[in-house]
């Protein structure tokens, strides 16, 4: 019995690691047809949301089918309890990406990110591709050192947050309210995402340790 449960619990970490597949391609899309005006790509992008929905349902089906029938304990109820809450950030993190994409299927065909703000939007665009890289190194090889980087990364992230909301906040700030608004929005929804990926890397320490991970 034990056996069976160790196989269909590595099953179900294989598809997280391919709905972790799935969340990085989104965002990597999402980001093209933002800074590139692409509609065709923000289409793609807001259509697959889909399947990563349906991803998450049929993980958390298998999860709580896997909790009834083995009534797993210790080390083993963590690790189904951390891949059911893992999913739930993968699924958040799908649905960032999908907003980004509206958004620039809302603006097209204009881009939806002004001149002025274009360098911070890209800085923060690779830093969650950073992160999302080291997210998936996390969860295939339980690599604490890189669960430890996410968060590290994430502050990368909160002080190019924090210089978009000061540039928008300018008093020589000249893209009107709407604008303002798109982009404070873009701005949350980048920072949600880095915070849904340290979300995880904390999961993936606590299983692994069964600590807590400490912010350096």
């Amino acid at each position: 019995m034990r056996d069976m449960f160790h196989e269909e619990l590595e099953g179900i970490n294989t598809s997280l690691l391919g709905m972790a597949a799935m969340v990085k391609e989104a965002l990597d899309q999402a980001c093209v047809s933002l800074t590139t005006a692409n509609l065709g790509v923000a289409e793609q992008v807001i259509a697959a949301d889909e399947n990563i929905d349906d991803t998450q349902h049929d993980l958390d089906a298998r999860i709580i089918n896997l909790m009834a029938r083995q009534q797993p304990v210790a080390s083993d109820l963590r690790a189904v309890v951390t891949a059911l809450r893992i999913s739930a950030d993968l699924e958040r993190m799908g649905d960032l990406a999908h907003h980004i994409a509206k958004l620039a299927r809302m603006r097209y065909p204009n881009k939806a990110v002004p001149a002025e703000l274009e360098t911070i939007i890209q800085d923060m665009s690779k830093s969650n591709e950073r992160i999302m890289e080291k997210m998936v190194t996390v969860l295939q090889y339980r690599d604490l050192t890189r669960a430890l980087e996410i968060e590290q990364d994430d502050d990368e992230m909160d002080r190019l947050h924090r210089l978009l909301i000061s540039t928008l906040l300018g008093d020589d700030w000249a893209y009107g309210i709407e604008t303002a608004i798109d982009m404070t929005l873009l701005g949350r929804y980048f920072e949600r995402f880095a915070d849904h990926a340290v979300s995880i890397s904390h999961r993936v320490y606590f299983l692994v340790t069964g600590e807590y991970a400490k912010k350096g």
